[in-house]
């Protein structure tokens, strides 16, 4: 069943990017200038951490082979990545950051 947990606040949230560790699962939640959004860390190319990637224009490369994923949705937009991430709804509530996991 799917549950909300507080990942910090919004006046708390360290920068760009935060990876927050579910159950042993590192999921990346970014910061935009539209709001906040959640994917799962770990390229699905190979076994490297996006939040230590490149942040530009709702797009984030991996630091490792340079796929690029929509930070939004988690769409793989370029080689060598041919999956996409899975994503996770964020909300903000009375100043808390919360994200959507299962």
């Amino acid at each position: 069943m799917a549950q909300w947990v507080k990942v910090g606040t919004v006046d708390t949230f360290p920068g760009e990017v935060m990876v927050y560790d579910y159950e042993g699962w590192p999921i990346a939640i970014f910061r935009l200038e539209d709001g906040f959004f959640a994917v799962d860390d770990t390229c699905t190319h190979e076994e490297a951490s996006l939040a230590e990637g490149e942040i530009e224009d709702g797009k984030v490369e991996c630091p490792l082979h340079g796929a690029l994923f929509d930070i939004r949705s988690g769409k793989n937009l370029s080689l060598p990545a041919v999956l996409p991430l899975k994503s996770y709804p964020v909300k903000i509530d009375k100043g808390d950051v919360l994200l959507q996991v299962v």
